[in-house]
């Protein structure tokens, strides 16, 4: 496949995927496409199966690519030892099986409806309006709303069902904020640059500096709830 077959592939899944983000991977060591005498590069379906492994990875655990570097030449070393091959085949299976970007495979919805939205965080209308004034979720167009927002609703039906109120939950909106307005200085400058490379490593920054935020904040609330826990 050329890039753009490969980009339309990766697209319904992974929206925010560019060409230049694609180059960028290739770049960092992450996908090795196969180039035609004139140079243009030639995927296959494990490149897209480990580009699309990259991505989750990057999505769903805040990877940095470091460390996602570092599980492919695992899985690569094991490849070669077991099997005799260079790359191990990687493919991400959705829910009932299928693998994403084949036929049959379902594509996951990256934009849902209030009642979507509803259904899927376990949140019922007048709490999500509740968290909604709060500012937690915030619509992508009246009525419309993006994965994160699913995110954020089902993890905030889940601290309720834990005794917690929405108006606890202001605290952590203030926090959230003030982590933007400082991490934002720090991915500013390559952001306004018109270099695409410049704004793939600001998205990359921006990655990382989620994942180890989560860490630490993890890290001290555990911390924090020793006493509590008698450990």
């Amino acid at each position: 496949m050329s890039i753009g077959e490969v980009l339309a592939q990766l697209r319904p899944e992974f929206p925010d995927t560019t060409i230049s983000k694609l180059r960028f991977l290739e770049a960092e060591g992450l996908v090795e496409p196969q180039r035609t005498p004139s140079g243009y590069r030639k995927y296959s379906w494990d490149d897209v199966a480990r580009l699309r492994f990259v991505l989750t990875a990057q999505r769903d655990q805040y990877l940095p690519l470091r460390v996602i570097r570092e599980q492919l030449a695992d899985r690569d070393a094991q490849a070669a030892a077991g099997h005799g091959r260079g790359r191990p085949t990687l493919v991400a299976v959705g829910p009932s099986g299928q693998v994403p970007g084949r036929a049959g495979a379902e594509v996951p919805q990256t934009r849902l409806s209030r009642a979507d939205l509803v259904s899927r965080s376990g949140l019922d209308a007048g709490t999500l309006t509740e968290v909604e004034r709060l500012g937690l979720v915030v619509p992508i167009a009246p009525g419309w709303y993006d994965m994160d927002g699913l995110v954020v609703a089902s993890a905030v039906a889940g601290l309720l069902r834990h005794g917690l109120e929405v108006r606890h939950l202001r605290a952590v909106r203030a926090a959230a904020d003030r982590e933007v307005g400082l991490f934002a200085q720090l991915v500013a400058p390559l952001a306004r640059q018109n270099d695409p490379a410049a704004r793939d490593r600001a998205t990359e920054t921006a990655r990382e500096l989620i994942g180890l935020s989560q860490r630490l904040h993890a890290a001290l609330v555990r911390a924090g709830l020793r006493g509590t826990l008698g450990r």
